[in-house]
């Protein structure tokens, strides 16, 4: 064996052994008895010395470099980060990127709104609270401030089946991304509880989780989402607090999980008491099938925003919270930052009681399903998943792509898209495609070149499949 000889007693650490083991290496760790720059056994070495399998080392040591405790080098060897870990995210959850960069491409990697009326109806309401501006805005926001705005949430989503709600059950948010994190404060307890997840989801899941000090677990998927059997089986392994997924429009493959499919995952969490996040941020509007927040009332928080309906630079979010619990969404919001802004909770109730949100919304759809007829009639003949007025397509490879290569050479003809690999858990697979937004931002023309641009690269493969 090289380097640091290390053998942790995986029998202090509660759970399955590649959790164990990342534990392991975290205490190891921070307690100085693995200093930096220090060398790790190879996989091998130390699973014949622990009596484990190499995949749990594997597993364990993609853990710890996902969250920045290690740093793997290929040829070298696995060696203890040279600086502070990292006890949260390890990147950005959006890669920004200078105006300059972006000049002359074509940038399908964020589902941006388009602009049909946003800035006129956001300037009517702000010449409306130039009115209004009174001694309100010299003191702290308050959750009872907030009332007449969650009425009109509540009207906003009597399009949707959650069950029973009234504003009483909704807490308000600066936006989705904020609701997901209220929400694992309400939910999460102990020093490193689990959560669950798609083993393809929306990367905030599982930042969110880590600045929650959680361990993420990646869930078994298909064509209709999350697996069952899969949830069950996690349920028992892990012992999770939480589990998030998304029912109706899955980021990034599109999927909508069928009425039999939600009944089945709603009884596993009832069976195990998980709390569940359901993200509604992406659905489109007036879905007859009922949410899991119908199906389980007791324990589903949906989370919605008007960032992919309306505008997402107001960052408003909402959470449904189970029923009985929406006083402890809101006070833990109170704790968190008192109250949504007053600026902003003035614009969108102004958006709301004048119907300009809802004419938005409508608008946003008519004008998107523009670019869907375009996205289909150009590469609709290879592996393209989409839903009629969802904001992103998702494009498997034809064989002989890898994603990694084709967003490469797709970025050289200057169209930029997003590998699935960007949803996947450090320690997951992840399927050769890419997530196709459909950018609002962007001209027709100019989302049409990216289109053929792309259709002219699947029709091209760096290698050709073996014949059959």
């Amino acid at each position: 064996m090289t380097g640091t000889i290390w053998k942790p007693d995986l029998a202090a650490f509660p759970g399955p052994k590649y959790l164990a083991l990342s534990r392991a290496l975290r205490e190891s760790i921070r307690s100085g008895d693995l200093a930096q720059g220090a060398q790790l056994p190879t996989v091998r070495d130390l699973a014949w010395h622990l009596g484990v399998t190499p995949g749990t080392v594997s597993r364990a040591y993609a853990m710890a470099t996902q969250e920045g405790l290690l740093a793997a080098t290929v040829g070298r060897g696995t060696f203890v980060a040279a600086r502070a870990p990292k006890l949260g995210p390890t990147q950005p959850l959006f890669v920004e990127r200078e105006p300059a960069q972006l000049s002359g491409r074509i940038d399908l990697r964020a589902p941006q709104l388009p602009s049909v009326g946003q800035e006129d109806a956001i300037k009517a309401a702000l010449a409306d609270m130039m009115r209004e501006v009174d001694g309100e805005w010299l003191d702290y926001p308050t959750q009872r401030g907030e009332r007449a705005l969650r009425e009109e949430v509540a009207q906003w989503l009597s399009d949707r089946v959650l069950g029973p709600f009234t504003q009483e059950d909704i807490a308000l948010t600066a936006g989705g991304q904020n609701a997901i994190n209220l929400i694992l404060l309400c939910c999460l307890r102990g020093d490193r509880p689990v959560v669950l997840t798609e083993e393809l989801s929306y990367p905030g899941f599982r930042h969110a989780a880590r600045l929650a000090r959680a361990e993420v677990v990646g869930v078994e998927t298909d064509a209709e989402g999350m697996v069952p059997e899969a949830l069950e089986a996690a349920c028992r392994r892990h012992g999770a607090q939480v589990l998030c997924l998304t029912t109706e429009a899955q980021n990034p493959t599109t999927s909508r999980m069928s009425l039999d499919r939600r009944q089945k995952i709603a009884a596993i969490a009832r069976h195990f008491d998980l709390q569940v996040i359901e993200d509604d941020c992406y659905t489109l509007s007036e879905s007859e099938w009922p949410s899991l927040r119908a199906l389980a009332p007791e324990r589903v928080w949906h989370v919605g925003s008007l960032s992919k309906t309306v505008s997402a630079a107001l960052r408003f979010g909402y959470v449904v919270c189970p029923q009985g619990m929406g006083e402890t969404g809101r006070l833990t919001a109170q704790h968190a930052f008192f109250a949504l802004a007053k600026p902003v909770t003035d614009i969108c109730l102004h958006l709301f009681r004048t119907g300009a949100a809802q004419d938005i919304r409508r608008r946003v759809g008519e004008e998107l399903a523009g670019r869907i007829r375009t996205m289909v009639g150009r590469i609709g003949r290879f592996d393209l998943a989409w839903q009629p007025g969802l904001r992103f397509a998702f494009l498997r490879l034809p064989q002989g792509w890898r994603a990694s290569t084709f967003t490469r050479m797709a970025e050289a003809e200057g169209v930029l898209v997003r590998s699935a690999d960007e949803y996947a858990l450090g320690h997951g697979r992840a399927p050769h495609a890419v997530r196709l937004a459909l950018a609002g931002n962007l001209t027709d023309a100019a989302f049409a070149e990216g289109m053929d641009k792309l259709a002219a690269l699947l029709s091209r493969p760096p290698y050709d499949p073996p014949a059959v």
